[in-house]
């Protein structure tokens, strides 16, 4: 079931125009996932379409059924088929008579806001990947060659190149007396995690110990001529991390900076293209294997303006040729909705069914959804 949202969570106040992003088209020829007769919990025998390559939004009042739907019924559902297909065997449906185009789907993901790391030793850097790229940089300076280093010399995770006391990690635990332990910075390299040799090593007159402590914005400079490290640097700085250090330790993010980074790690591994070609050959194999991404309540603690950053992270997405579903009670987020799936009417005993489902400005003139008479209103003030 849904957690209670209260009232003003379904109020924005971002200004801007909407859809940032033309819709794109659906009609009965677009390929689509069909939940069928979806019977978990408050649904009572739900059929709900999901298209391919399209931006979904599903909404409702708190606890009609969206995160059952979304969650509990097509990501679990559709996870157990892509596993059913790789072991050749016949998918089995919980919570539903079944979904038709799940044969379409290659890849399924939840992006939540769970920590991407517990150790101070993980980082964006290696979490989204760039860091390999960066150690190899270094390892291709004349003074490394000259030296024999490798770029295994420049991980702070392994090897004789991190700094023996604090093993990598750029701090030390010091145990309290009838208290929590305290981490403190390593004396040793004061925070940079590699040792002496390692960090007398230097590009662009910057140690590797130096550009873990870059923010983002620093090091889309710096690494300007690298494009394999600065594309994911700048889709960082695009979903308003740009102050976030490369080796912040991932503990200390928050769910939705953990969220984001998440975002940024699957976008740097699309490759954007047509978007209706995309739609219309959904479930290649391989790399080209269709995605579909669920989302709940992505806006959580944001920011408007992040808000908006992460509205186009999403269209991204999408634009490469991705499916995103995301539970949500943003305004903003519904008007940038290809395709709308609204709950209800109200929530308990009450909801369960599906009101509407259509494009926004369709879902926006059904009397009978509460989300189409609060869109209607939000999406004629956005066009005055």
């Amino acid at each position: 079931m849904d957690r209670a949202v209260p009232a003003h969570r379904t109020l924005s106040i971002t200004r801007g125009r909407h859809p940032v992003s033309p819709r794109r088209p659906i009609d009965d020829a677009t390929p689509s996932l069909h939940v069928i007769g979806a019977h978990r919990h408050s649904l009572r025998e739900v059929d709900a379409r999901f298209p391919l390559g399209r931006l979904t939004v599903v909404t409702g009042v708190s606890g009609s059924g969206k995160s059952t739907l979304a969650r509990e019924v097509l990501l679990a559902n559709l996870a157990g088929a892509v596993t059913a297909r790789r072991e050749r065997r016949a998918p089995s449906w919980d919570g539903a008579r079944g979904i038709t185009g799940a044969d379409l789907v290659g890849r399924v993901l939840e992006v939540d806001q769970t920590p991407i790391g517990k150790t101070p030793r993980s980082c964006p850097a290696t979490y989204i990947g760039f860091w390999d790229a960066i150690r190899r940089l270094f390892a291709e300076t004349s003074e490394a060659r000259m030296r024999g280093y490798a770029p295994a010399r420049f991980s702070f995770n392994t090897g004789d190149g991190r700094c023996p006391a604090c093993e990598g990690a750029g701090v030390q635990r010091v145990e309290m007396s009838f208290l929590p332990d305290v981490k403190v910075p390593c004396e040793s390299c004061r925070g940079l995690r590699f040792n002496p040799a390692t960090l007398s090593v230097t590009f662009k007159e910057r140690s590797i110990g130096d550009v873990l402590q870059m923010n983002v914005e620093q090091a889309v400079e710096y690494f300007a001529a690298h494009p394999s490290i600065r594309a994911p640097l700048e889709l960082l700085e695009s979903v308003g991390l740009g102050y976030l250090t490369l080796g912040q330790p991932s503990p200390t993010l928050s769910g939705g900076e953990a969220q984001r980074i998440k975002l940024v790690t699957e976008l740097a591994k699309a490759r954007v293209g047509d978007v209706r070609d995309a739609a219309r050959r959904p479930g290649r194999g391989g790399a080209d294997a269709h995605t579909v991404y669920v989302l709940d309540e992505p806006t959580v603690g944001l920011h408007m303006a992040d808000v908006e950053k992460l509205i186009r992270v999403l269209h991204r997405l999408v634009d490469a040729g991705n499916t995103v579903v995301v539970i949500e009670h943003n305004l903003d987020v519904w008007a940038e909705a290809d395709w709308i799936i609204d709950l209800g009417p109200e929530g308990g005993d009450g909801g369960g069914r599906i009101v509407a489902q259509a494009p926004p400005e369709v879902v926006a003139l059904d009397s009978r959804s509460h989300t189409g008479r609060i869109l209607g209103e939000f999406l004629r003030e956005r066009s005055n």
